[in-house]
């Protein structure tokens, strides 16, 4: 656990900072000066893609559904918001990088096809999930016409097919905590004390009102479990 960290707020790094720090720096190569664009920013996943892009000097565009989630992206580094409700927000990505488009996208969702509208020339776009519900189809002639890498993630994999990655990420994700470049993501807008809580959890999650990690507290041990 980092030092200085609650335990709540620790419980909420496992899975989501590993899955994004593989994701933009093992799978994508982010590099300074590149420009991010992270659906479902303000999610768990989302909101450890936006810290680590910041932490490697990269410009971040995030989307979300609503304005206060937005905020809250913002809140832990995003340059700028644009809600994916509007269906042209694609054209918005491109007004805000001046036509150019973004160098990474970085997709939980399953919003893929889209994004190929708005990502540059030798983009990368990560597949790291289909929250959105279904297993999209994407339209590979624009893929080959912008010369785009379609990137998987599938971070639960490492520990069986790749496992010396596994603690090089942690070492990578350690130092950027103890730089201050990530913090804790812990859902703060509402408590979950107790495991009878978990079902109310689960509805907070499925309403889709919760960001970050919602963490369900165990005050009996004084830890956390996500």
């Amino acid at each position: 656990m980092p030092p200085g960290w609650t335990f709540a707020a620790a419980a909420g790094l496992f899975v989501t900072a590993p899955t994004s720090y593989a994701a933009l720096v093992v799978r994508a190569g982010i590099r300074p000066g590149d420009t991010v664009l992270v659906h479902a920013a303000a999610g768990g996943v989302g909101l450890a893609a936006v810290q680590v892009a910041k932490a490697f000097g990269a410009t971040v565009i995030a989307t979300a559904g609503t304005e206060r989630k937005l905020d809250v992206a913002r809140a832990f580094g995003a340059d700028e918001g644009v809600l994916y409700t509007d269906p042209g927000w694609p054209e918005r990505v491109k007004e805000l990088t001046k036509g150019k488009g973004v160098d990474i996208v970085y997709d939980p969702v399953g919003l893929v096809d889209k994004s190929t509208k708005c990502t540059a020339w030798n983009g990368r776009i990560l597949v790291v999930g289909f929250a959105a519900g279904t297993i999209e189809k994407v339209a590979m002639n624009k893929v080959l016409l912008k010369n785009i890498s379609l990137v998987g993630i599938f971070w639960g994999q490492y520990s069986v097919r790749e496992k010396e990655a596994v603690p090089k990420v942690w070492e990578g994700i350690s130092e950027l905590v103890k730089q201050g470049k990530i913090r804790s993501t812990e859902f703060t807008d509402g408590e979950f004390v107790g495991l009878e809580r978990v079902s109310d959890a689960l509805v907070a999650l499925g309403s889709r009102g919760t960001w970050g990690k919602v963490i369900i507290k165990l005050p009996e041990e004084g830890k956390s479990m996500l």
